[in-house]
């Protein structure tokens, strides 16, 4: 599905439908013609394997959940026709909602229910390093910022992302 593109100013917005919830990209163009990317959060379980196409659900596996969160915002943002690679921006904070654990159950098995919030806590932790360290490591690392909710709308992850980055023209004109 291609986007619609409303224009106002120096903000331009990336959304998809005839009345969005929200959009899907926003951009505010820099007095220098740098973008400041806003991207939509979305988790790494449904929304994610559906913004690329996938049939398989991931739940709750930080290793491939957030490499799907940043090959979806990738996708977006050839589509949008803004870059081709997430590897020209960089990344200025992420903002990670993080909710309770799927299972065990809390009141059936608490012991079980605390281990598995460590487990995802440091998983994620790890994933979201790994991925900065891995995938790009001629980048910084963006602030990040972790609120721990119930739960977010997609049932099937444990955890809702969003992010701002800044697609530099002046380093990708001379890169």
């Amino acid at each position: 599905m291609v986007f619609n593109i409303k224009q106002r100013g120096k903000l331009t917005y990336y959304y998809r439908g005839d009345a969005p919830v929200f959009s899907n990209l926003v951009t505010e163009l820099q007095s220098d013609g740098d973008l400041k990317i806003y991207f939509a959060g979305f988790t790494g379980g449904t929304s994610a394997t559906r913004n690329l196409g996938l049939s398989e659900v991931v739940t709750m596996d930080p290793e491939r959940e957030i490499p799907l969160v940043f090959q979806a915002w990738e996708a977006w943002l050839r589509e949008a026709g803004l870059c081709q690679s997430i590897e020209e921006l960089d990344f200025i904070e992420m903002h990670a909602f993080g909710c309770m654990p799927k299972s065990p159950n809390p009141l059936v098995d608490p012991i079980g229910y605390a281990a598995e919030i460590a487990r995802l806590r440091n998983a994620y932790a790890s994933a979201y390093s790994g991925y900065f360290r891995d995938r790009l490591p001629a980048h910084g690392v963006p602030v990040r910022f972790t609120v721990h909710l119930l739960d977010v709308p997609d049932q099937a992850a444990s955890y809702e992302f969003y992010t701002t980055a800044l697609l530099q023209k002046s380093r990708t004109a001379g890169a």
